[in-house]
């Protein structure tokens, strides 16, 4: 034990209890419920995980994993592949862990983020036996201070039987101070939540875990894994470019003002090009209410675009971790980080009026956006926020390439083969092809503009030549059903949308 450490352990009594990783992972027990911490590649617990999946190869077990969100450093593969997981909430982006999910191997709670600690607090869903929590630090108190992500931690340490702590030495000591672990009260008496801006700090700077429920502290130095965002191409620039118009005329029109409403983006290339485009825009004094801050963000800030950012975690590509990490004291009195039912509450959300940007996988004639299963079955990555933000926003834009795959699938089809978010939930689509505002209109209405705006001028004539013989049939919301999936199946039998 060297002072590296020492110091970061402010509760002295507590310091007793540091152990190795092998030592923490045998408190895990075949069956068990964990909660550990990590939203989208950010501030996860690194060691005892990766102890877990080695134990597990000698001794074989099973465990129900939830989270915030993904998880960086390859842990769900990891854990995928020593089998360890039986069970999978609320989100995940791993290659290898969703050939085990679509293979029917773990079984995948795919829940709107800002439901799973709701349902875990009522005891909807199992409770956590273990709750394993990154840290920078452990307060005089006992208190945890998270590192580069809030997510759902906060509410695992308080309800778990046991916590384990991963202090984390690569994490910057700075980071205390940023975070605000405000828990909602319990329904049906439940009080307002007191955030009423982005910049609303309303909770402490630490989870208030009771010191006697930390059952072990574990030394990491393991880096959050790197994001791998690519930089704007022409397509993007120009899905950002019909955007900004768009919301120059709404600023014209007295519609929004002139700093706009806060921003939510999602989390991904698409989103994070086209809040990148609005470094080039003339909108000013930006604020953001987000699940996670981005490349984008600081982009923003440095531009003089954005003045505040709340998210629920920071999640960088390795040369912006740099910069910002050099530089954080800049950028800290302008961010705060939240729980993630929070930072997506539906009650905040619809409050602060947000304008929430989100990207699609495809989506049809009539604005039904699916976000998450490719062909209908195929399980991505899951829907995470969009939901939250989408239902509840003053405008829930989706914005998607209008092709894929070189351009054999259209991103706009007759009828999506998955919906997350239906036509009630959907007000602007965006391509680079052009923007369809749907507010306000009836089904037939939504169609020939989405088919003015948004599709590939080579697949637009199929599209169109589908939509006038569905007309042609009737209805309020005009289909064809023994053709609405015929692109779908097409692509499953070769390879290709196109027709044969």
């Amino acid at each position: 034990m060297t002072e590296d450490y020492l110091h970061r352990i402010r509760h002295k009594a507590l310091r007793e209890r540091v152990v190795s990783a092998e030592q923490a992972a045998s408190l895990i027990r075949d069956g068990m419920v964990l909660g550990m911490s990590g939203f989208t590649r950010a501030g996860e617990a690194k060691a005892v995980p990766l102890a877990l999946a080695e134990r597990a190869k000698a001794q074989p077990l099973k465990v129900t994993l939830m989270t915030g969100a993904s998880l960086g450093n390859d842990l769900d593969k990891t854990l995928a592949e020593a089998r360890v997981l039986s069970r999978r909430i609320p989100f995940m982006s791993d290659p290898a862990l969703r050939r085990a999910i679509n293979a029917g191997e773990v079984m995948y709670i795919d829940q709107h983020l800002s439901e799973t600690v709701e349902q875990l607090r009522t005891g909807q869903l199992p409770p956590v036996d273990i709750a394993i929590v990154e840290a920078v630090a452990i307060t005089e108190t006992g208190g945890i201070v998270p590192t580069t992500s809030v997510g759902n931690s906060a509410s695992f340490a308080l309800l778990a039987e046991k916590v384990i702590v991963e202090i984390n030495l690569s994490q910057p000591e700075a980071l205390e101070g940023l975070h605000d672990i405000y828990i909602p009260t319990y329904r049906p008496t439940r009080t307002p939540i007191p955030v009423v801006t982005p910049e609303s700090r309303v909770g402490f700077p630490f989870i208030p875990v009771p010191p006697e429920r930390i059952a072990a502290i574990v030394v990491s130095t393991k880096l959050d894994s790197s994001s791998t965002v690519l930089d704007p191409d022409a397509e993007t620039r120009a899905i950002a470019g019909h955007l900004t118009e768009f919301l120059k005329h709404e600023v014209a029109q007295s519609r929004l003002p002139s700093h706009l409403h806060p921003l939510q983006a999602g989390i991904g290339t698409i989103a994070n090009a086209v809040l990148h485009g609005f470094i080039d825009s003339p909108f000013h004094d930006l604020t953001m209410y987000s699940e996670v801050l981005q490349d984008s963000t600081f982009d923003l800030m440095d531009a003089g675009k954005m003045v505040f950012a709340s998210g629920s975690s920071i999640t960088l590509s390795a040369p912006k971790y740099r910069d910002v990490m050099a530089r954080f004291h800049e950028f800290k009195p302008r961010l705060v980080l939240r729980p993630q039912e929070i930072s997506n509450h539906p009650e905040v959300v619809r409050r602060l009026g947000l304008i929430c940007i989100n990207t699609a996988l495809e989506f049809d004639l009539y604005g039904n956006v699916n976000s998450t299963h490719v062909m209908g079955t195929q399980m991505m990555n899951g829907i995470g926020g969009s939901g939250d933000f989408a239902r509840n926003a003053y405008l829930s834009v989706f914005v998607t390439k209008s092709m894929a795959k070189g351009g054999a699938v259209s991103s706009v089809v007759p009828m999506v083969s998955h919906v997350d978010h239906t036509e009630h939930d959907v007000d602007i689509l965006v391509t680079e092809q052009g923007l369809a505002d749907l507010r306000g209109l009836a089904p037939r209405e939504r169609a020939r503009l989405v088919l003015q705006n948004c599709v590939a001028p080579e697949w637009r004539d199929g599209l169109a030549d589908y939509h006038d013989r569905a007309l042609a049939r009737g209805g309020h919301t005009p289909h064809l059903i023994e053709e609405a999936l015929s692109w779908h199946d097409r692509l499953r039998r070769t390879g290709s949308m196109r027709p044969e």
